[in-house]
Order: C-alpha cells, then sequence, then structure tokens
C-alpha cells in the first residue's frame, strides 16, 4: 500500500540525479523504474481479480 507512494519519490530521485548523469544511464534507469511499475501494476490487478 505504500509502495505507490515510495515510487514517485524514487522517481524524483533519479531525475534529480540524472542531471549528473549521462543520458544513457539516465534512461536505463528510467526504464527500470518503468518496468518495475508494469511488474508491480500486473501483479496489483492479479491480485484484486483472484480476491
Amino acid at each position: 500500500m505504500i509502495l505507490p507512494l515510495l515510487v514517485p519519490l524514487a522517481l524524483e530521485a533519479v531525475l534529480g540525479a540524472s542531471a549528473h548523469l549521462p543520458l544513457p544511464v539516465a534512461l536505463a534507469a528510467g526504464g527500470a523504474i518503468g518496468i518495475f511499475v508494469l511488474a508491480f501494476t500486473a501483479r496489483e490487478r492479479g491480485r484484486s481479480r483472484h480476491a
């Protein structure tokens, strides 16, 4: 339940740090966060359908 609140904070930290990172590293970090959010969404949707 608290995880959706932590994801924007993590995204903010990555975006703030991305100003000092090379573009490929920033894009890879953004992609990793996107994949995590998609996996979390899929897991939560599966849980709500089975409950």
